[in-house]
């Protein structure tokens, strides 16, 4: 928001308060369906960095140029990050490198500026989270484990610890402070979805709440500081822990009001929170001094689709659902 003026600041905030957007459909891709008892849609997963956003689609992660004036983007790709054999589950991009796990069970980690890209074999089955921080990649599976795994010069790809979970690994966070990390699981072989874990050695230091019913799964976890930590899931519910106050209840929590699962989480690190919700394209903002949803934006009427990702700059959100991708943008007057 640096070099914004103080009222352009002003009208843009008033507009994310009253929900004044224009929404545009940027991107658009075909649905892949698998010949099965099963339909196979693509979950695209994206991140924002500067001029750029970042879009997994099939088993490519796509770079796409982010226009200087209103909503758009541009339509083809300035850079296409390949190397998986299925699809990108879910990627990260961290001081201009990317680590992406997949449905074939490898990470894959790229230097965007440049050609170096490394790629191992991490898990028996699909890599649905991965996370990196301080020369360390975390990574979650289907195959209920969470390992840890070094990238220092010489031991690129060596696993470090591997922690067995009882569950599939739905969302992985290291802590800033670089000390722990935390999984969110399915909550199904396991009581507890939120469990932190030390980095270092890979013992267990915390379980997050109690009393879980079964299948309350965590789909994504979002640290805001090293002791402030945001999770959504299948139960519905946003819950905003404070490690510091007490690991067994969380200081807020948010109703999805319509009882739909939240796929995805983020927040500004201050009173806004954006979610993403399971039916319609539903995307939430939600202001943490108050109870009840600030407003919503249905993004895939008449047919239904999950909101896979979001993020959002000062100005603009982005939404990545089944088939195309969503913009809000908080300028319009």
């Amino acid at each position: 928001a640096a070099g914004i003026p103080v009222k352009e600041r002003v009208k843009v905030s008033q507009n994310w308060r009253h929900g004044r957007c224009r929404r545009e459909t940027v991107l658009k891709w075909k649905c892949k369906q698998v010949a099965s008892f099963f339909s196979s849609f693509l979950m695209p997963w994206m991140e924002l960095d500067g001029e750029y956003l970042y879009l997994s689609q099939a088993e490519n992660i796509q770079a796409y140029h982010l226009c200087a004036e209103g909503t758009g983007l541009q339509r083809h790709p300035q850079a296409i990050f390949s190397g998986h054999q299925e699809d990108v589950c879910r990627f990260v991009l961290v001081n201009s490198h990317i680590v992406s796990g997949g449905g074939d069970g490898s990470i894959v980690l790229h230097k965007i500026h440049g050609s170096y890209s490394v790629k191992f074999s991490a898990h028996e089955q699909e890599v649905n989270c991965v996370d990196f921080q301080g020369g360390l990649i975390v990574s979650g599976s289907r195959d209920r484990t969470a390992k840890v795994w070094s990238l220092s010069t010489g031991r690129v790809g060596q696993c470090l610890h591997t922690v067995q979970t009882e569950d599939r690994v739905w969302s992985i966070a290291i802590s800033p402070l670089l000390s722990s990390f935390v999984t969110g699981t399915a909550c199904c072989g396991h009581t507890s979805p939120l469990r932190i874990w030390d980095l270092e050695s890979g013992q267990l230091l915390t379980c997050l709440g109690t009393d879980f019913h079964r299948g309350a799964g965590v789909l994504d976890v979002f640290y805001e500081t090293p002791s402030l930590l945001l999770s959504c899931g299948y139960d519905t519910y946003i819950r905003y822990w404070d490690i510091r106050t007490s690991t067994r209840k969380c200081v807020q929590e948010w109703e999805e009001p319509h009882d739909s699962a939240l796929y995805c989480i983020r927040s500004d690190k201050n009173h806004m929170i954006a979610s993403g919700s399971s039916y319609y394209g539903v995307v939430r903002l939600w202001d943490k001094r108050q109870t009840r949803c600030l407003q919503s934006f249905h993004l895939s009427s008449p047919t239904s689709s999950p909101v896979y990702c979001l993020r959002f700059s000062t100005t603009h959100l982005y939404a990545a659902l089944a088939s195309a991708l969503h913009v809000l943008d908080f300028t319009a007057s």
